[in-house]
């Protein structure tokens, strides 16, 4: 009848549920912690992968609209009208460089390298706000990404320490009296795992999603400043 027992339960401690309700408490720990970790990054790796659709999209709109051959007071009637957190992206680094242009070309004896200075400047600080929002999230699946694994290792470290200290105080060990307290501690591995990799697949992704947009905008500025440079030439010359 002992023989019986000794086959039946090891089988059922296999189940992973099992498992991680008869570990230990510090490896049920770890493993609520890397459960925490993996919730919230396919939470942000959703979340950012909205935003960076939307911001390409909205980027795409915008190039049509500038590119379009129409006036750029006109451009800016239509999308710097809106209250400035309607509109992110390239059209609020286009917003805040036209206003910057509308305003200095308005004073008087300010030099056309004044009037571009200003613009880039203006165009600047908000590109580094949109840089801020689309690298928001990054640094924790990053942070997830390379610690899950010590996480869960330390977890099974811990987990199989355990297991070999109970076989220490038994009359007879065999590997069935072992197996179930190593397989816990192996869970906190796999769990770690399981929390690491996606992390680090949304992370280079998103990376370089964020820079290839970055590359855009700064893009974007110079073509701008190249054409309010043109225009206080004209405007300036005309004024003579």
């Amino acid at each position: 009848m002992e023989t019986v027992v000794e086959l039946v339960n090891p089988q059922q401690s296999l189940s992973i549920l099992h498992m991680i309700m008869q570990a230990t408490l510090v490896v049920q720990l770890v493993m609520a912690l890397l459960m925490l970790a993996s919730v919230v990054s396919w939470a942000l790796i959703f979340q950012k992968w909205s935003e960076i659709r939307q911001a390409r999209n909205a980027a795409d709109n915008f190039e049509n609209s500038f590119w379009s051959g129409g006036d750029l007071g006109k451009l800016y009637s239509e999308w710097g009208g809106k209250e400035a957190s309607d509109e992110r992206g390239m059209a609020s680094i286009f917003i805040a460089g036209y206003r910057e242009y509308s305003r200095l070309y308005n004073k008087e004896g300010i030099k056309r390298s004044e009037v571009t200075d200003g613009v880039q400047r203006a165009m600047r600080v908000a590109l580094a706000q949109e840089i801020e929002d689309l690298e928001g999230g990054l640094s924790f699946l990053a942070t997830v990404g390379s610690i899950s694994p010590y996480v869960g290792l330390f977890g099974t470290v811990w987990g199989i320490m355990n297991s070999f200290r109970n076989l220490g105080v038994m009359k007879q060990a065999t590997i069935a009296s072992v197996a179930p307290g190593i397989s816990e501690a192996l869970v906190a591995t796999a769990m770690g795992l399981f929390a690491a990799i996606p992390a680090v697949i949304a992370y280079n992704r998103f990376s370089n999603n964020v820079e290839r947009l970055i590359m855009r905008y700064e893009m974007f500025m110079e073509e701008f400043t190249s054409i309010v440079s043109r225009q206080s030439y004209h405007r300036k010359s005309g004024d003579v």
